[in-house]
């Protein structure tokens, strides 16, 4: 398929710019009512465009949001009939890409993203008197307005906000400002290049801990490329790893049935009841329509079913300022259960092939299996030849014996 689990999404050539044209026009075909937002790439207005002229051409109407998060673009779209956001998230500059999006903030499920594909094999233009409309429209506002609705932060809360030059920019910043907060900005010029890799990894991070320290800030929050994602520091400078934010925020929302991936901690398990998908905030989303009132994955995306079914990094960012607000997050998350978790990579040209020997649907999807003692997944990567492996234990000896499992298995499927 031309979708991936978060959307289309490739180094920007002369394919990516043809399918954005088939893209609208395909859009059109299904929806009247098409907001289109960019995220800060320099080949995103090019993008954009086609995607426009594909919508226009055949006969549907585009309203444009222009540079604004991904979430932002998913919450607009509920006023209208589908969202369109060009970003390749946490990528380098030089990819791009697409998501697309249902009015409730959802991103368009497999079949759906199979219908686009469908619809895409050929164009479907109208004639000069059935040509849509385009407009510009303010989708920032209605957005902040949302999340200032449900979230409080105390006045004078200082934080750092690092938005990694991406479409955050025009967002978190002013949004945590007019909330009350004190901001101390990094990065949020929104420059079209990126002064870190854009993924907010521990790794790609690792000063804002230090400023935290040295401006006496209470906490920090950090932004991949279009903000669908939020990352964090607690107010003793620590980068927040994903599995324990994940709890922090249903801890403190109280929530009892939360939806995440196959590669997340088992440690939620010990304040929710659970249900797991594969990998992607799209199949987090997806199953968040039907049970559960909080879901997440460690990378970084939290969904918040009643503002959107979109991963939410502004809201993200405002919810944890507010839980700064009241909380000394420092001492909650060292409270939490920690369990050793080990990966391992596998070069394998017949990855897929092995995964799917073992009985994996799908390949990148993998197999997870787990006991009392813990859980190990494998599974194919998604962009290079290798088995990937995730192993956790109770505790290091229970983690290596997972692993060890992981490694058999693996080489079952090789010798099949």
């Amino acid at each position: 398929m031309l979708f991936g689990s978060s959307g289309i999404r490739r180094k920007y050539d002369q394919f990516l710019i043809d399918t954005s044209l088939k893209v609208g026009s395909a859009l059109a075909c299904r929806s009247p009512d098409i907001i289109i937002g960019t995220d800060t790439r320099t080949t995103s207005p090019v993008l954009a465009n086609m995607v426009i002229s594909g919508i226009l051409g055949s006969g549907a109407n585009a309203y444009l949001a222009g540079i604004v998060p991904t979430p932002t673009v998913a919450y607009a779209a509920r006023s209208v009939s589908s969202g369109c956001m060009i970003t390749a998230s946490h990528n380098p500059e030089e990819y791009n890409g697409l998501k697309l999006f249902n009015p409730d903030g959802s991103s368009f499920t497999l079949k759906q993203q199979e219908e686009i594909e469908e619809a895409m094999k050929t164009y479907h233009w109208s004639d000069w008197r059935h040509q849509g409309l385009q407009k510009t429209v303010d989708a920032i506002t209605p957005h902040k307005e949302a999340i200032f609705g449900s979230v409080s932060i105390s006045d004078g809360l200082s934080v750092v906000v690092d938005c990694g030059n991406g479409a955050g920019c025009a967002m978190t910043p002013p949004l945590l400002a007019e909330a009350g907060a004190k901001t101390i900005c990094v990065n949020c010029n929104p420059s079209g290049t990126f002064a870190r890799p854009s993924e907010p990894l521990k790794e790609n991070v690792g000063y804002i801990g230090k400023l935290v320290k040295s401006r006496g800030a209470a906490c920090a929050v950090v932004h991949d490329g279009d903000a669908d994602r939020m990352m964090a520091f607690d107010n003793q400078g620590e980068y927040i790893d994903g599995d324990h934010l994940l709890m922090l925020f249903a801890k403190y929302l109280g929530s009892k049935h939360v939806v995440t991936t196959s590669d997340a901690s088992m440690a939620i398990e010990s304040i929710a009841e659970v249900r797991r998908t594969p990998v992607g905030d799209s199949f987090v989303s997806e199953e968040l329509l039907s049970w559960g009132d909080f879901g997440g994955e460690p990378s970084g995306a939290w969904i918040f079913p009643k503002i959107s079914y979109c991963p939410d990094g502004p809201y993200a960012a405002a919810l944890f300022c507010e839980i700064a607000s009241e909380w000394n997050v420092a001492e909650e998350v060292g409270a939490m259960p920690v369990y050793p978790i080990l990966r391992e990579s596998i070069p394998l040209e017949t990855a897929r092939e092995t995964v799917i020997t073992l009985g994996a649907k799908n390949p990148t999807d993998g197999i997870r299996v787990a006991d009392e003692s813990g859980w190990y997944l494998v599974r194919a990567s998604g962009t290079e030849p290798k088995i990937r492996i995730t192993a956790e234990g109770i505790n290091s000896g229970s983690a290596k014996k997972m692993l060890e499992k992981a490694r058999n298995l693996v080489r079952k499927g090789e010798n099949a």
